[in-house]
């Protein structure tokens, strides 16, 4: 198990947009443990929804492929079985909720481990960008996110939600701009330093190799949407190299006085 717990990289600016997405985020959550999953199925997206603008208002029976061990434990079968996926009417246009999805998240672990990635990498983009800019990418990142699940399986009805798409594509800039910087990992019980490339480039390209296996099991199972994964963390990718020149000059700055340093004079 490889857990960030945070990175050398300092900001000369305090991050409002990073502290009020994580804010948001959280108060959603509570919000959905008040209410329940009614509250939370009505907000999330699913792809057959918005590629039909229709709406499910009921639970829908899907065929499942799941694996069976026999009493002895000795072979392993596959086996289809009708599985229901529930469904509530959504009190909002269906395709709007490609956007709410972002907010939502399916448990206290799926909530802080986002978090997490966005406390370790969102002040880092949001200096770089700029705070319209900033909202704009992260917003962009999860859109892009959405669609890339709902293009590989756009006939799926297994609601999908959760920042994870957002947050990747601001994992993906980061990475770009500063891949030596180093990141404090929780390696299985040791606490390690490792620069980004390694921590946020290994991550995606896991995502990358386990979405181009989902592809051949589109639609048969919940869990990671790793296509989502990799749809946000391309376009953050993109963000980086289109912005590269001003990450550079802002990594430049001398944090107390404010002006460029040259390499020759650090």
């Amino acid at each position: 198990m490889v857990l960030p717990l945070g990175d050398y990289q300092r900001t000369r600016i305090i991050p409002f947009v990073t502290y009020a997405i994580i804010a948001i985020n959280i108060a959603v959550f509570l919000v959905q443990e008040d209410r329940g999953e009614q509250f939370t199925l009505a907000y999330a997206a699913t792809p057959w929804e918005i590629t039909h603008n229709e709406d499910i208002d009921g639970p829908v029976s899907i065929p499942q492929r799941i694996r069976v061990q026999d009493p002895r434990g000795r072979r392993v079968r596959v086996i289809e079985q009708d599985v229901k996926i529930e469904h509530v009417p959504s009190p909002i246009p269906v395709r709007w909720t490609i956007l709410t999805a972002m907010f939502l998240h399916g448990g206290w672990m799926h909530l802080i481990g986002n978090m997490l990635y966005l406390w370790i990498v969102g002040d880092n983009v949001e200096e770089v960008l700029g705070r319209f800019r900033y909202i704009l990418v992260y917003l962009a990142c999860g859109l892009m996110a959405s669609i890339a699940q709902i293009v590989a399986n756009p006939d799926s009805v297994i609601p999908t939600l959760g920042a994870s798409g957002a947050i990747a594509g601001l994992m993906g800039a980061y990475v770009v701009w500063f891949p030596q910087n180093q990141i404090r990992v929780l390696v299985f019980r040791f606490i390690a330093d490792l620069p980004a490339f390694i921590v946020i480039g290994g991550w995606i390209v896991l995502q990358i190799w386990s979405g181009a296996g989902s592809l051949q099991a589109a639609g048969e199972s919940g869990g990671v949407a790793y296509l989502a994964h990799v749809g946000g963390a391309l376009t953050g990718i993109f963000v980086g190299f289109l912005f590269y020149q001003r990450a550079q000059y802002i990594r430049s700055l001398d944090f107390a006085t404010g002006w460029q340093v040259y390499p020759e004079d650090r």
